[in-house]
């Protein structure tokens, strides 16, 4: 038994599900402070099931708390920024791509130090004590807690990033540091900015996730609580306190899904249309397909694993302006304030869903109240909608081959009339809130992504050496072994590193151990 919470800007979805089934779901307006719209939404949920909280084995929160933390600059904690990369990393500072007003809400200070890694992992030169003590010094005076630890090319050794770490938290033990091989991968300026961001984000995850540990067991849930990842897995709280940088655009991904789940597609491209935005991504074998390039997060480059996703500001609380030459719509919505704004709810604004229940596609509120509107506005609005949609499916099929498509979420509506990409639309049972869905059915992974030499071994003994690490890695996040999967496997000659060199990725995912499984394994 599980329950999938997924917090949207518009609505907090909740779903149960016992086993393969959908017991209930429940959608309510998302709140300021994000955790009463979570018990709001899972008290609906549980109210309507029926089920015993008892038996509930597992809370999954999909949340957008960290990555708005991050667009709106707001609850960001000081970073000491540090780099390991003198005398040949300090032409580019720290943070020298960021936005003024970001930095200014970070106050994060850099620090550029002797040390890090050339490409072949020879040691660009040995580590000063008396710097990293002046680092320490500088911060402790400062409050500064939370620290960014980045070498160039730590990815292909990590030891020099722990070694600054041991000496660090040695010398003042209050420190909570982030390790940039932890986060990003190769590509120092984008992994040093998804570095500093998780370090920023620390002290909020942590009250966060403990605001969410109080509400689950104010409902009388002994439930353990998860949270989801933008690869469309689970982690655990605790591991979601160390990394939350990798909730980022988990919203969009758990769409995606509970899309393939309600479905059963593994291969299609998902439309998800809410009350303020519509994503749309790329299934392949279940699971989104990961962005290849780097991914901006509030205005910096981040370069740690993200889906692939393209989002335009189209939903059914967009606010729709008519003009002289037709219609302006969004991307400005008016969000969870929709049943107070919403011309059919007797509010003043006019948005996409009241052009919808114009046109007599959908029953939302009372159509009477916009009865009023010109033929014209609304054929204009109509059109646009779908010619948003057509056009953003067509940015993310690979070809020009007509792909299915599935679309989900509570703004569904506005997906009307034939799509000129699409061979075929499948809109699934319980589309509204496969966002929730996806984060209930979320299995657990393992991913490893390092360099390694082929000097002293072949490609198939490195690959089945990822895959044991892997494995081992998703096994300690909660994964029960007998269920473990491949679902992705890269290997690249890195024709510039000596020694044969080759980058292998591996990544492995496995269902959810619950506490009876856990038990039954001890």
């Amino acid at each position: 038994m599980r329950i999938g919470v997924d917090v949207g800007g518009t609505n907090t979805d909740a779903v149960v599900l016992d086993g393969d089934g959908v017991l209930a779901t429940a959608k309510t307006p998302t709140t300021d402070d994000v955790t009463t719209g979570i018990v709001e939404a899972i008290e609906t949920v549980i109210g309507a099931s029926g089920v015993d909280p008892d038996a509930v084995d597992a809370v999954m929160i999909g949340t957008t708390h960290f990555t708005n933390a991050v667009v709106q600059r707001r609850d960001l904690a000081p970073v000491a920024a540090v780099r390991l990369a003198l005398p040949s990393g300090a032409c580019l500072p720290p943070m020298v791509d960021w936005p003024e007003d970001l930095l200014e809400a970070s106050g994060a200070r850099p620090f550029v130090l002797h040390g890090g890694l050339e490409f072949d992992g020879t040691p660009i030169a040995e580590l000063d004590p008396d710097e990293i003590e002046a680092v320490v010094r500088s911060v402790s005076s400062a409050g500064i807690r939370n620290v960014a630890v980045t070498a160039t090319f730590s990815p292909v050794d990590p030891s020099i990033e722990r070694r600054v770490g041991a000496m660090l938290t040695e010398l003042d033990p209050t420190l909570d540091v982030t390790f940039s091989h932890e986060i990003g991968r190769l590509g120092l300026l984008e992994r040093e900015n998804a570095t500093i961001l998780n370090a920023a984000l620390r002290p909020l995850a942590a009250a966060t996730i403990e605001g969410f540990r109080r509400a689950v067991a104010r409902l009388g849930l002994a439930a353990d609580v998860y949270l989801t990842q933008n690869d469309g897995t689970l982690m655990q709280a605790e591991f979601g306190r160390r990394y939350p940088v990798l909730t980022f655009s988990s919203g969009p991904t758990n769409s995606m899904r509970g899309a393939a789940y309600l479905s059963g597609l593994g291969d299609a491209i998902v439309v998800d249309i809410g009350g303020t935005t519509t994503d749309v991504g790329a299934l392949t074998n279940g699971f989104p397909r990961e962005a290849s390039l780097a991914v901006d997060i509030g205005g910096v480059r981040t370069n740690f694993r993200m889906p692939d996703v393209v989002s335009v500001g189209l939903g059914g609380g967009s606010i729709v302006r008519p003009r002289p030459d037709g219609v302006a719509i969004g991307p400005d919505s008016v969000g969870y304030r929709i049943v107070e704004e919403a011309q059919v709810f007797g509010g003043p604004t006019l948005t996409a869903t009241d052009v919808v229940v114009a046109a007599g596609l959908a029953q939302v509120g009372d159509r009477s109240r916009v009865a009023h509107l010109a033929s014209d506005l609304v054929d204009s609005a109509l059109e646009q909608m779908r010619t948003t949609i057509d056009e953003t499916i067509d940015r993310m099929r690979l070809s020009a081959d007509p792909v299915t498509v599935v679309v989900v979420g509570g703004g569904r509506i506005l997906a009307h009339g034939p799509l000129s990409a699409a061979a075929r639309v499948v809109v699934p049972p319980h589309h509204a809130v496969a966002n929730a869905i996806g984060a209930a059915i979320a299995q657990v992974s393992g991913e490893v992504d390092r360099v390694v030499s082929l000097g002293d071994r072949d490609r198939a003994e490195a690959l089945a050496e990822a895959r044991r690490a892997a494995e081992e890695r998703a096994i300690a996040a909660g994964a029960k072994p007998d269920t473990i999967r491949v679902v992705d496997v890269e290997d690249i000659p890195l024709t510039y590193l000596p020694g044969n060199a080759v980058r292998v990725r591996v990544k492995v995912v496995g269902e959810l151990a619950t506490g009876t499984d856990r038990v039954a394994d001890r």
